[in-house]
């Protein structure tokens, strides 16, 4: 007779076998955090955080709010406000929590078993896990041997397959690359499905965006954060940009509520104080060519240009080596060999210039350990 824990772990591998194979031959989307940790570079986030006079603030109107009410389905207040800034109706506007949550209401809208889908690699990889959790038909394009976009490629596989979705992610997260509007506009062309243009770190980006394309393409749909510029991650706060008879057929696949009266609240504070997003976009963007500039400087280091507040680069010594011996100095990056194109590659973003010469004395003390720099 079997035991009772030998009993109780056949029931639960029995019913593991009943949850979709999608998820099961997939992974938890988990990033590791090493203890004793006194420098974070690994998340592409803001290294500012709200003055404390403006956390006063929201704190004020927390004790305002009523808790025990639920919030709108869509935070209309939020939402208005936010397309008073962007200039745009705001049925063009969907909020959601974080950019990454839309993510999967792209799956929940859009995907099937077999349904076609475009990504160009490497790509932030949450939308790799939502089409495959899906068991959507995934093609992969890859880039030019400069990590670029191939845009020709790109066309080529929209027009072999006819996806229901491409999506292009500018300024790329892995890479800090951009796909330039000229380029946009090709694939948006080309596509008989939607093109989502990821545009997580817009603000870093020089001269027109994506959106000066929506009133010609009604295939085109934008996502963006509060996380990155306006240092919200851990508020959770984003929105897709669209057209409004497109956001609202999407809206019928989002879970009521998902954005609390707090992060409304935070939203709105930021957006009544947008001269404070603008000084630090301003202060990330001479923080990251500095930091490039002088890791170019560095022996055996190869960076990758970068239009956004990160940058990658690689050295020879081997990432997991070289990422332990940053994080024994406190300082923690990203290692980019989950990606089979970033192999040999770490992300680093800008952080304060405090935290960026800790970065440079980390890695070149690393460096000199290796023998690699005299």
């Amino acid at each position: 007779m079997p035991s009772a824990d030998t009993a109780s772990s056949l029931h639960v591998d029995s019913l593991i076998e009943r949850i979709r194979p999608e998820v099961r031959n997939d992974y938890a989307y988990i990033v590791s955090h090493p203890p004793n940790i006194e420098v974070k570079l690994n998340q592409n986030e803001s290294p500012y955080d709200l003055p404390a006079h403006l956390k006063q603030e929201l704190a004020d109107e927390l004790l305002r709010t009523e808790l025990n009410r639920y919030p709108s389905e869509q935070p209309y207040e939020l939402r208005d406000a936010l397309a008073d800034h962007l200039g745009v109706s705001p049925e063009m506007l969907l909020l959601g929590n974080g950019s990454n949550e839309l993510t999967y209401t792209f799956g929940l809208t859009l995907l099937e078993k077999g349904t076609p889908v475009v990504l160009p690699t490497p790509m932030f990889a949450l939308y790799e896990k939502v089409a495959n959790l899906h068991g959507a038909d995934l093609t992969s394009v890859p880039p030019r041997e400069d990590l670029s976009f191939d845009t020709d490629a790109i066309v080529r596989a929209i027009e072999q397959v006819d996806p229901a979705i491409t999506v292009v992610t500018t300024p790329n997260n892995p890479t800090g690359l951009t796909m330039s509007l000229d380029e946009i506009e090709r694939v948006l062309s080309a596509a008989s499905g939607f093109v989502v243009v990821d545009e997580a770190y817009y603000e870093f980006l020089e001269g027109k965006t994506a959106q000066s394309l929506l009133d010609d393409h009604p295939n085109l749909i934008i996502v963006r954060t509060f996380s990155k510029a306006a240092g919200l991650a851990g508020m959770r706060l984003g929105y897709m940009l669209g057209h409004p008879a497109i956001m609202q057929e999407i809206l019928k696949a989002r879970l009521p509520f998902m954005i609390d009266r707090v992060a409304e609240a935070s939203g709105l504070l930021l957006l009544k104080h947008r001269e404070l997003i603008s000084e630090r976009v301003r202060s990330m963007k001479k923080s990251i060519r500095e930091l490039v500039t002088r890791l170019r400087g560095m022996d055996g280091v190869d960076v990758v240009p970068t239009e956004a507040n990160f940058a990658i680069f690689r050295t020879p010594v081997d990432p997991p080596v070289l990422l332990d011996a940053l994080a024994e100095d406190g300082v923690l990056v990203r290692n980019m060999q989950g990606y089979p194109e970033l192999q040999g590659y770490l992300r680093v973003n800008a952080g304060t210039e405090k935290e960026n010469n800790q970065f440079l004395t980390a890695l070149n003390g690393a460096l000199t350990n290796q023998g690699l720099v005299a």
